[in-house]
């Protein structure tokens, strides 16, 4: 309950407290520029204006300098107002078109908001007259107008209909069409162009569409001729706003279609661009001040080429950079009210008060009075925008008064330190200040000092100046005074200062500081590094020990763990491992000995650490170097020199040595093939020792793109790595590895086809890498050679009509660059291609054996090379094109021909192939598929059982019109659960099977046709079944067949 109760008491102070906050208007809401169709149904049009203030404000409005009384009997029908609203009923262009502004005043001042506009908009029918044709030649270039009708505002959307709505054009390299007036240009007129065409605007601003009279374009037949790209749609200079999105239109007629290339002059294209409609559109999103600059639209085909710029500005409108806020200044000072706006073209800055205007630019004020008081407005305007800041000027007139700020009762010094005890009463205006100290007016002199602001400085402070001080303060309106007790302390002084130390990384370092101080005062601890305060939590290296002077026995330990995540802070050669923002204080009355100790030391935590003891009134501070002996840093200035294809020379810089001396160097790469890992490479000199700055890296890969790194090493340990050098790339080198796997054969008629394994890219050692080829046949002597020049081929085919098939040819392969030749690789053999079959298949003959299923016999080629036959067939009412293929191996056996339609005569042909090719096809077969089997299922009429056996019984299928007769039943006896079993067959109704031995068995009844097997029925039979209820069921079907032929 008291939670609910304390938030319901915390809402109602904070609304008390805000109403009794009072303060001028404050836009909330202000105007904006409304465009209302002119057709709108909605019968009222509503200017929003809000702002909030206390006492509440009242609102006016202005309609063109003139005010809007909607009290007025004469406009009550027209105005109204909702709140800060005005309302206005049946809106007329004639009557309410113009600028409208809102007033806000209450007791503290007046605010006027920005100028709104109100506008009506429309867009017209097109006329009604009929567009004449436009006839034009073909391939020539043609511009249709559109021709818009009167419309406000000048927001149009353009598309083009061809012949019907809505079957708009797709603007594509050929056609475009222009959103400056939504003019069709078609570069080059096809035939495919006749039509008529309808332009189409819309508004959506209004959401209001019309489209014109249809104008027919005929284009008329002739030789067509080539002409140069001319540019006939081009952009002018576009002045654009930061942050909006410009799009530049470019397109040209030209014979063949011109190719449209955006470039921006000088210098890159904006991030942020977008080309679309096939070029003819520039898109640049986002836009911002580096993307001003001259565009250039370039039209080029075979003919020729026209080029068109224009400049591209990007203004801003205003934006503030110090803006004006409420303000409260003593009666009679001065006033700068800085107003500060950027834009460009830089706004002008003019200035209001209480609604009136109240000068432009700068805004300084001399000897404020209270007439001076009320609510001024900053306003900041260009020709792409305006701003407003509204801000409350209060005048302060109040005699001194230490009600809100007195002065502390006690104030604490230390001896021999400073003291500054403040006085800033109320006042206004600013008063004159004196002090005293008991009975005794104090004057500034050596040790003391009244600072203009009211404040009492006094240095080397003694016992003596303990005692009673007053501040007097006075101005014309009155005066007053306050007082305080100044209390001497002893000093805090360090009596054992930090000692430098020397230490290893991964050892722990200890660092003593002990200090005395005022016995009536606490004292804390507080360390820092190069300047950054240590903090001593979970995680740092750092544990910080205390010591008790009266209780030395008792030592508080916080042992702290260094955590992933911990913050390095600090300057100079190191940092330390700790968070910044806070600090770990210990605090103890009798406190004045202290340890930091840095548990397992890094190389970042050398440097010089300060101790610092502090006490509410003074502190005393000491300081020590710690030196940290670690691996070496990371070597500098990592250069290339003398490149060759194997080798480079590089140079490096020594780095610290943290103290230790460096043993040796190491040097590693990495290639732009293995960016993954850089690897140890070897050098002329195995080891390089640690005084070297250079050294020669060998066995690299020739003509392959490298960076290096070099890390150095000490007894400590090894360092971090240098940064990498600048890639470079060695020179190239003559191939010295052989293609791998040479082998091929095979293709088609009269071609030799070789194959090999590309070499991997680091074996390519030059540029203009490729293959050559070299073959010849068996027999023969001198080899033939060509030239494969793509680095990634591993396949070249060789075609020459004097290539007899199936011939044996020697090959080899060796890769080449431009440095040189490589080696060949072994020497293999491989065959021609085979000639493809020149006879088709005889004999070949196609029986349907049933509505789906046809069997296909053929007399195969002989004495050729055949690799397998292709079986074609289609439905006589089927295109050839849509011919079922079926490919089976070399083989005389019959293929079987499966998912034909029912009832169907087809084609049927076939090819004998190898890999040279197809042969001919033979003569072309029809054959007739059967009608399918009948669809209807055999309905069993009684399962009996007698003796051993089940007397199964069902009633005769009758097939359809498009069936195939039934020859007879097929019946499947088997197991339940198993697909196997025995089958019978039978011309009759009826069919003994044996009784279950155990368990359960299936019985399917199927009726056959030449066309196939019909619908399966099937009944389940158990071993245990008494036979009654089937014979029941077989007495019961037949007497109801009975009953019903008798008509019953």
């Amino acid at each position: 309950m008291w939670p609910a109760v304390t938030q319901l008491l915390l809402y109602i102070f904070f609304c008390w407290a805000e109403e009794g906050k009072r303060y001028g208007p404050v836009f909330e809401e202000q105007p904006i520029d409304t465009i209302h169709p002119e057709e709108s149904s909605d019968g009222k049009i509503s200017m929003n204006c809000r702002a909030r203030a206390n006492p509440t404000p009242t609102y006016r409005w202005r309609f063109n300098n003139w005010e809007i009384d909607p009290l007025n009997p004469q406009y009550s029908m027209i105005y109204s107002m909702i709140g800060g609203n005005l309302v206005i009923t049946n809106p007329q262009k004639s009557r309410d078109s113009g600028k409208y502004v809102c007033i806000v005043t209450n007791e503290y001042g007046i605010i006027r908001s920005n100028e709104a506009s109100l506008n009506f908009g429309y867009l017209d029918p097109f006329p009604v007259e009929e567009r004449p044709a436009v006839k034009v030649k073909e391939g020539t270039g043609v511009m249709l107008i559109c021709d818009p009708p009167p419309h406000y505002p000048d927001d149009l959307n353009y598309r083009w209909i061809i012949n019907e709505f809505p079957n708009f054009i797709n603007m594509d390299s050929r056609r475009f069409i222009t959103q400056k007036n939504g003019n069709l240009y078609i570069a080059k007129v096809e035939q495919s162009d006749r039509g008529n065409y309808s332009c189409f605007v819309s508004s959506p601003s209004i959401t209001k569409s019309v489209f014109s009279k249809y104008t027919s374009l005929l284009p008329q037949p002739e030789a067509s001729k080539r002409y140069a790209a001319d540019i006939q749609v081009a952009f002018s200079d576009t002045y654009a706003l930061k942050d909006q999105n410009v799009t530049l239109e470019c397109f040209a007629l030209g014979n063949p279609v011109p190719v449209i290339k955006w470039t921006k002059v000088n210098e890159p294209m904006p991030a942020s661009y977008e080309v679309s409609a096939s070029g003819a559109v520039l898109k640049i999103f986002n836009i911002q001040p580096e993307d001003e600059g001259t565009y250039e639209c370039e039209a080029q085909n075979i003919k020729g080429k026209d080029t068109y710029k224009a400049n591209v500005y990007v203004m801003a409108p205003p934006e503030w950079v110090e803006h004006i806020n409420d303000t409260e200044r003593d009666i009679g000072s001065d006033l700068h009210w800085p107003c500060i706006a950027k834009g460009k073209p830089i706004p002008s800055i003019r200035w209001l008060k209480n609604g009136d205007t109240f000068g432009k630019g700068e805004l300084r004020i001399r000897g404020l009075t209270m007439q001076h008081a009320g609510v001024y407005q900053c306003i900041a305007e260009n020709h792409y925008g305006i701003i407003q800041a509204n801000a409350e000027l209060k005048i302060l007139a109040l005699a001194p008064t230490f009600e809100l700020n007195p002065m502390r009762k006690q104030v604490l010094a230390a001896k021999g330190g400073r003291v500054i005890i403040e006085c800033k009463p109320k006042a206004a205006p600013k008063p004159k200040f004196s002090w005293s100290k008991g009975t005794e007016l104090l004057i500034n002199n050596t040790r003391v000092a009244i600072w203009d602001d009211g404040s009492l400085e006094i240095i080397n402070i003694t016992v003596l100046d303990e005692g009673s001080y007053t501040c007097f303060a006075e101005n014309n309106r009155g005066k007053a005074n306050s007082t305080t007790t100044l209390s001497v302390k002893a000093a805090t002084k360090i009596t054992l200062p930090p000692s430098n130390t020397d230490v290893s990384v991964g050892e722990n370092a200890t660092i003593q500081c002990h200090a005395s101080h005022d016995p009536g005062l606490e004292i804390e601890f507080i360390w820092s590094l190069n300047g950054f305060i240590i903090e001593t939590d979970s995680t740092s290296y750092y544990e910080e020990h205390m010591r008790q002077e009266q209780r030395s026995s008792a030592t508080t330990t916080l042992v702290i763990r260094r955590e992933k995540g911990s913050k390095l802070i600090g300057g100079g050669g190191g940092a330390a491992a700790v968070p910044a923002g806070a600090r770990h204080q210990s605090v103890s009355t009798d406190n004045d000995k202290c340890e930091l100790i840095i548990r397992n030391v890094q190389l970042k935590h050398a440097g010089r650490y300060t101790c610092t003891a502090q006490s509410i009134v003074d502190n005393s501070t000491a300081s020590a170097d710690l030196v940290v002996r670690g691996p070496p840093g990371p070597p500098g200035g990592v250069r290339t020199e003398e490149i060759k294809d194997t080798s480079v020379k590089l140079t490096w810089s020594s780095g610290t040595d943290n103290h230790q001396p460096i043993s040796k160097y190491t040097i590693q790469a990495k290639t732009s093939l293995f960016y993954e890992e850089w690897k140890d490479v070897k050098t002329e000199i195995p080891n390089i020792e640690g005084n070297m700055e250079s050294a020669r890296v060998i066995d690299l890969i020739p003509w392959m793109e490298y960076e290096f790194r070099v890390i150095a090493t000490n007894t400590l340990g090894i360092g971090e790595p240098s940064l990498p050098s600048t890639k470079i790339r060695t020179e190239g080198a003559a191939p010295i590895v052989a293609p791998s796997d040479v082998g091929g054969g095979g293709g088609t008629n009269r071609e030799l086809t070789v194959t090999w394994v590309p070499l991997a890219r680091e074996y390519h050692y030059g540029d203009d890498f490729g293959y050559i080829i070299a073959f010849k046949p068996f027999n023969e002597r001198e080899w033939r050679k060509v030239t494969v020049t793509n680095p990634e081929s591993g396949r070249y085919i060789h075609k020459d009509d004097s290539i007899t098939p199936a011939t044996q040819f020697q090959v080899k392969v060796k890769a080449f660059n431009k440095m040189g030749d490589g080696p060949y690789s072994s020497t293999a053999v491989i065959y021609s291609a085979d000639e493809a079959p020149t006879e088709p298949p005889t004999g070949v003959t196609a029986v349907a054996i049933s509505s789906s299923e046809a069997r296909v016999n053929w007399q195969p080629v002989i004495g050729q090379t055949v690799i397998g036959y292709q079986i074609r067939y289609w439905r006589t009412q089927d295109k050839e094109a849509a011919a079922h293929r079926v490919q089976v191996e070399q083989s005389d056996e019959p293929v079987r021909l499966e998912g034909l339609v029912p009832d169907s005569e087809y084609h049927l042909d076939m090819l004998a192939f190898n890999s040279a090719g197809d042969g001919p096809r033979s003569r072309r077969i029809h054959f007739y598929t059967r009608k399918a089997p009948p669809s209807q299922k055999p309905r069993i009429i009684s399962a009996v059982k007698s003796g051993s056996q089940y007397i199964i019984t069902w009633e005769h299928v009758k097939p359809l019109s498009n069936e195939s007769a039934v020859s007879g039943y097929k019946i499947l006896y088997k197991p339940a659960g198993q697909h196997t079993g025995t089958l019978y067959s039978t011309g009759q109704h009826t069919l003994e099977v044996p009784v279950p031995k155990e368990g359960e068995c299936i019985v399917e009844v199927r009726a056959h046709s030449e066309g196939g097997d019909g619908e399966v029925a099937f009944i389940k039979l158990t071993s245990n079944t008494s036979g009654i209820f089937p014979s029941i069921i077989g007495i019961l079907l037949a007497t109801f067949g009975l009953l019903v032929y008798l008509e019953f």
